[in-house]
């Protein structure tokens, strides 16, 4: 005699369970080594005449490091008030955003990690969006626009390599 065969849906289940832990823990450390904190405008200099200087192999990441952390320093300015250095901030982004633009196809040392790293500045830029007003708040859409369609056109160069 033959015995019926169930479906156990318990299993199903469990190993979603499992993809979604695995995909958890190996995408938090990318996450976690991205440096978080408002950097000295000393550190910005610094890092702007290393990026100058940098091959151009390198400077698509280097750049993509000072825009993150000019946009680190945006946010706080905005935050606390500092309105006219934030907007000279967004100004230098948006120039350092256009040189990645210009220059990506000769860029090609540590794309990925530019691209995360810019996916990253994107979704923080979004959030000081979110708790801008007025004329600010029009500033920070459109460096967001722009730091969107250089995080596609890094995308990009990704899958093309």
């Amino acid at each position: 005699m033959q015995l019926p065969c169930r479906f156990t849906p318990t299993i199903a289940p469990a190993s979603v369970v499992l993809t979604v832990a695995v995909l958890l823990l190996t995408a938090t450390p990318a996450r976690a080594a991205i440096d978080e904190t408002i950097p000295a405008p000393q550190s910005i200099a610094m890092l702007e005449q290393r990026a100058m200087m940098a091959q151009p192999r390198e400077q698509c990441f280097l750049f993509t490091e000072l825009v993150h952390s000019m946009t680190q320093l945006a946010g706080k300015q905005f935050l606390d008030g500092d309105f006219e250095q934030g907007a000279a901030t967004l100004k230098k982004i948006q120039h350092y955003a256009q040189l990645i633009h210009q220059n990506l196809a000769n860029n090609t040392k540590r794309i990925k990690e530019a691209e995360k790293l810019m996916e990253h500045t994107t979704f923080h830029l979004g959030e000081y969006v979110h708790q801008a007003t007025g004329d600010d708040k029009m500033a920070l859409q459109a460096t967001l626009k722009q730091l969107d369609g250089v995080h596609d056109e890094l995308l990009t160069q990704v899958f093309a390599h």
